[in-house]
């Protein structure tokens, strides 16, 4: 691969291209560190090809979040391209983004997954749909965007005067929503990383100081604690590791993902969603969970970039 020209594709225009630069000039700078040839590419969707032509890129690593590069828009272009890239293919990465549809494919393979009911905005009568929320889940409940990462058109909703404004809210972000019931106990994350026999990292639990894990707590520096491994009994570790196992087996997820759980106070894990381009930087949760097994920062991009071969 060290003989092959590497394009770290990030930013964008989407709602995360802030923490996407993030994430792809940490990568950049890990590849050069190994001794790859690679260059950093500030995505332009109108541009892309020519962006990746210009610069004669054998190799892609997608560093986008949300928007073009987590939903199978980047992966389709590279596939029509024929140009080799990282992470999932265009349906895994269009599944797991939308969260309506990977919802149901949890619920459908007998993956543990909260209580919930899907809108679309263009069938959407507000004052129905607040009633409904409020008899089927009172509160606190969770309002969320479909198609959105950190924590973006997240609401945990504490009073029930506050649903209709919730739904608004996840609405502007996505013309689907995902209505969840809330559920009570431990935030955890379990990266896994590989292809062909993935394998899943020590568990991380997230503690934030603010008691939601928001997108203030997630990107404002020591506002959240992270415990790696996990606070768990070995026998309920294996359990939620085989758990995010089967969801990123379950939607052909590959290379590297994040699988988001509540472990509930009665330790019942609930498979709350798939993130097919994690955060990468070296603070990041994936790159946290590798060190706990001895994989540098650096040796973790370059995995990854390897199995573009797998």
């Amino acid at each position: 691969m060290k003989d092959k020209k590497i394009a770290v594709v990030m930013g964008g225009p989407s709602a995360e291209r802030e923490v996407s630069l993030n994430t792809g000039r940490a990568i950049l700078a890990a590849l050069k560190e190994k001794g790859y040839h690679a260059v950093g590419i500030d995505l332009d969707p109108r541009k892309f090809v020519e962006q990746l032509e210009q610069e004669k890129i054998e190799v892609v690593f997608n560093a986008i979040h949300g928007l073009y590069g987590e939903d199978g828009l980047l992966q389709g272009t590279l596939e029509m391209l024929g140009i080799p890239y990282t992470g999932s293919g265009v349906l895994a990465s269009a599944m797991t983004m939308d969260k309506t549809v990977s919802k149901r494919l949890f619920m459908s393979a007998g993956i543990p997954t909260p209580r919930s009911r899907l809108y679309s905005k263009q069938d959407v009568d507000l004052a129905v749909v607040t009633k409904e929320i409020q008899e089927v889940f009172g509160t606190p409940v969770v309002v969320k965007a479909a198609a959105q990462g950190s924590s973006i058109g997240v609401i945990i909703v504490e009073d029930a005067a506050d649903i209709e404004g919730a739904v608004t809210e996840a609405f502007k972000y996505s013309g689907h929503i995902v209505v969840e019931e809330f559920i009570k106990g431990k935030e955890l994350t379990v990266s896994i990383l590989g292809s062909r026999e993935p394998k899943a990292l020590p568990i991380i639990e997230i503690v934030p100081q603010s008691g939601r894990y928001d997108y203030t707590s997630k990107y404002t520096k020591g506002a959240t604690e992270y415990i790696v491994p996990a606070r768990l009994e070995a026998k309920v570790a294996e359990h939620i590791q085989q758990i995010a196992l089967d969801a990123y087996k379950l939607l052909g997820c590959r290379g590297i993902g994040r699988v988001d759980v509540m472990l509930s106070d009665d330790n019942q894990p609930y498979v709350l969603e798939i993130n097919t381009i994690p955060g990468m930087t070296a603070t990041s949760l994936v790159p946290k969970a590798a060190a706990a097994v001895g994989i540098s920062f650096a040796e973790l991009c370059e995995q990854i970039l390897q199995m573009v071969t797998d």
